[in-house]
């Protein structure tokens, strides 16, 4: 007798008619006389089981007609094709195996009710288990997956940055301080750009991709202390380099997400039509121009502010597609950017806003690559010179122009998927009030 294959239930169709074993976990439970529907999941998947009394031993019938949700199991069965079903095949179940049965007295506190938010963050380690958390994870691992394919397929290479850092790219006042050895201080890395810029200047064509961390004490829907982003950083580009690379990688994820996880998109019920519209090309305004239609749509935003999240919805109401904005005033952009040579006053940056109001999901723009430049604005921006010495060499040793941006993860995981809050995004959320589990 030939061994029942372990399948996963993804898998379920390369398995029509045949018995096979999947280990999982009990989603939900209905009973109907002699006949009982235990719902299992195993990470890839949900099947419906199908249990009759007359043809399985009664202790096992009963064992499982009195099961606990989220109770861990083995089910074995001949599978068969059926339209009705979720992922379209039922399980005739045969026998089964109880690994771990969830006590009456502690039951799963998920339950199918409606709970409040803060109970499911409480309980993120068990909420991970819902179809909608699944979905929104999935869509995650494509998106990621996408980000590196795109960029290796390129001609980028992946160079990992520090995440101990002696010292900010823009400032210390929303860096995390760290303890080191011997009373040093260092700092929890809020972006890999200026490393970056050495390994571009060795590699030609580079990109990290890691965790970052925020200081900032904000409770928006579009703010995590922790979170993900990647960073591409060119030698020989200007910011116009940036604004395609930048519109290239966004088409390229978004079109693999609709190519990959239509399923996972119907389960959080995103309107697909919307994701469909972002293709190539962009609109493309200066910051000029983003101030004019603000005004027109009553922000009092003043030339030489910094755009919040409020005038990136406005602007993003104006298009049906990601929008790139450039020349930002010098003053609201970081010391490293380089200046416009024919107006000072802007810098050479770009931040593309998501449509639908999700905000901006790319930052960065041309780098400056003058040391005189450089020594000057490290002076004006009150930072420690000591610190940049590595940085300032690699404008004393084949200084070239060069730029690169950042993509957060998360913001574009919750633009894909339609998601209210970016603490949705991530498994485990760190926040301003949270850091557990």
């Amino acid at each position: 007798m030939s061994e029942i294959p372990r399948i996963r239930i993804t898998d379920a169709a390369k398995y029509d008619g045949q018995t096979v074993e999947i280990a999982g976990w009990l989603y939900n439970l209905r009973k109907s006389g002699k006949i009982i529907f235990p719902l299992v999941r195993d990470g890839s998947g949900i099947i419906q089981c199908v249990g009759v009394k007359a043809t399985m031993p009664e202790e096992l019938f009963e064992t499982l007609k009195h099961l606990t949700q989220e109770s861990s199991l083995i089910v074995r069965g001949k599978l068969r094709a059926e339209q009705r079903a979720q992922g379209g095949y039922e399980l005739d179940l045969e026998s089964a195996d109880v690994v771990q049965r969830v006590p009456e007295e502690t039951p799963y506190p998920i339950t199918p009710k409606e709970h409040g938010t803060e109970f499911l963050f409480d309980k993120r380690h068990l909420h991970l288990r819902s179809r909608r958390t699944h979905a929104v994870m999935r869509v995650r691992h494509e998106i990621i997956k996408a980000i590196r394919d795109y960029f290796d397929s390129n001609g980028f290479t992946l160079v990992d940055t520090p995440i101990f850092t002696p010292a900010a790219c823009e400032g210390t006042t929303t860096l995390f301080e760290v303890d080191y050895f011997e009373d040093e201080k260092v700092y929890l890395t809020q972006s890999g750009q200026l490393y970056n810029e050495a390994t571009a200047m060795a590699l030609g064509k580079v990109y990290c991709f890691g965790p970052t961390f925020r200081a900032e004490k904000s409770k928006t829907r579009r703010h995590l202390t922790e979170f993900w982003m990647v960073e591409p950083e060119m030698a020989y580009a200007t910011l116009e380099d940036v604004k395609d690379v930048a519109e290239g990688l966004i088409c390229f994820v978004v079109q693999r997400v609709l190519e990959n996880r239509r399923t996972e998109l119907e389960t959080l019920e995103r309107d697909i039509t919307k994701l469909e519209a972002i293709k190539a090309p962009f609109p493309r305004i200066s910051y000029d121009q983003a101030v004019e239609i603000l005004k027109r749509k009553g922000s009092e935003i003043e030339w030489g502010g910094d755009f919040g999240g409020t005038d990136e919805t406005l602007l993003a109401e104006e298009f049906d597609r990601p929008v790139m904005v450039d020349r930002y005033p010098t003053e609201v952009k970081a010391f490293y950017f380089e200046t416009d040579p024919e107006r000072p006053e802007v810098a050479l940056g770009v931040d593309v806003i998501a449509s639908e109001g999700y905000g901006e999901v790319v930052g960065g723009g041309q780098r400056a690559h003058s040391l005189e430049v450089l020594e000057q604005r490290i002076r004006d921006h009150n930072l420690p010179p000591e610190a940049f010495d590595w940085y300032l060499d690699l404008r004393r040793y084949g200084s070239v122009p060069h730029a690169g941006f950042g993509m957060g993860v998360e913001r574009t995981v919750a633009w894909l998927c339609g998601l209210d809050h970016i603490r949705e995004t991530i498994a485990f959320p760190r926040m301003l009030y949270r850091t557990r589990p």
